[in-house]
């Protein structure tokens, strides 16, 4: 499966609830994590995911920002040619019971070498855009959740307003107008701590 869309717009918390979901192993590896300057290592890198990820199946193996270890061959390096090598063959070699399933994350699926596109590889593309308005307060109802709101606060105003805000945009929002109202909670309790106190 290979998930693309956006950054922010959570691909990665989808793969996390689909292992959570069917109660599997969950190994998260960055792209760039794998990349070595030294000849093989990258590859060996690869292989020893797999290899974890079968001793401790069913398990999830989600590769994010995939497009940075298996670009289009013609466009990579000696060392990224090796490691699509790699991935093909032990995305091939994986046995058809599904103990172990590969899930890639990519911001640039153009920019993925074509091979890892076909049948019985990354062959179900799922496109994470950005949240429509209903989206949006529905995040911002589970950001602010547990905040103690101003009664003229409007989360539904705030829906419309933030257009083009991913998932990580609207939790970065609500947690800075958290912060925001905690400091001046406690400018206001300083303030009140050093007045002078009233005549009687």
């Amino acid at each position: 499966m290979l998930l693309h869309g956006p950054p922010g717009t959570g691909k990665t918390l989808i793969a996390k609830a689909v292992a959570n979901e069917v109660d599997a192993t969950f190994i998260s590896i960055s792209g760039p994590e794998i990349m070595s300057k030294y000849k093989g290592e990258s590859e060996e890198r690869v292989r020893e995911v797999f290899e974890a990820a079968q001793a401790d199946a069913p398990a999830i193996i989600f590769f994010d920002e995939i497009d940075s270890v298996a670009p289009k061959r013609e466009d990579g390096g000696d060392v990224e040619s090796r490691v699509v090598g790699q991935l093909l063959s032990l995305m091939d070699g994986l046995n058809a019971r599904g103990e172990v399933v590969v899930i890639g994350a990519t911001n640039r699926v153009d920019e993925i070498d074509p091979a890892l596109r076909r049948g019985g590889r990354f062959d179900r593309e799922i496109e994470i855009g950005v949240p429509g308005e209903k989206g949006r307060r529905e995040i911002l109802d589970v950001h602010t959740r547990n905040m103690p709101l101003d009664d003229d606060v409007r989360v539904d105003r705030l829906a419309e307003r933030t257009h083009g805000f991913t998932g990580a945009d609207l939790a970065s929002v609500a947690k800075e107008a958290a912060m925001s109202a905690l400091r001046r909670a406690r400018r206001q309790g300083t303030e009140t701590a050093d007045a002078p106190p009233r005549p009687r």
